[in-house]
């Protein structure tokens, strides 16, 4: 174990959803997915805000492989500066998945349900830093430079 703290996320950028319709025949687990993109849409906007899924926030407490583990699940978005290279702030859905805590108890883990929000916010500061921003600036910058030159409209009857 090289860390103290181990966190997994997929990332959605929500500037990258054009169209918030729900298939018809879509799946109850992926309706309720495209939910939580919309709300998080609703609440947050779309200008540098992050949507995390399929994420989880693992605590081990000893230096012991399977002892002294705590597992948390969490889904929600990650709010960024205005160039997107500092996160400034996380509003989460987190839930104890998995624990290996004898002495847990109830105070606790609301402690740490909490500072999953501070775990993330750190560790989306590596996730950007590892990133490569010059590339995605350049990929911005062609993107609206698209968007202007066809009147506004880029990608439609893709």
């Amino acid at each position: 174990m090289q860390r103290w703290v181990e966190i997994e996320f997929d990332c959605l950028p929500l500037r990258s959803i054009g169209r918030m319709d729900i298939p018809l025949d879509a799946s109850p687990k992926y309706q309720k997915h495209c939910m939580n993109l919309k709300q998080a849409l609703e609440k947050h906007g779309a200008l540098n805000t992050f949507y995390l899924y399929n994420a989880q926030c693992v605590y081990h407490l000893l230096n012991h492989e399977t002892d002294g583990m705590l597992e948390f699940r969490f889904e929600g978005t990650v709010l960024t500066n205005a160039d997107d290279t500092k996160a400034r702030q996380a509003d989460l859905d987190v839930s104890l998945t998995r624990e290996t805590c004898s002495w847990l108890s109830e105070p606790i883990v609301e402690w740490f349900a909490s500072t999953v929000s501070r775990s993330v916010l750190a560790d989306f500061d590596r996730y950007i830093a590892a990133g490569d921003l010059s590339a995605t600036e350049q990929r911005i910058q062609k993107i609206q430079a698209e968007s202007d030159e066809s009147g506004g409209f880029v990608g439609m009857y893709l």
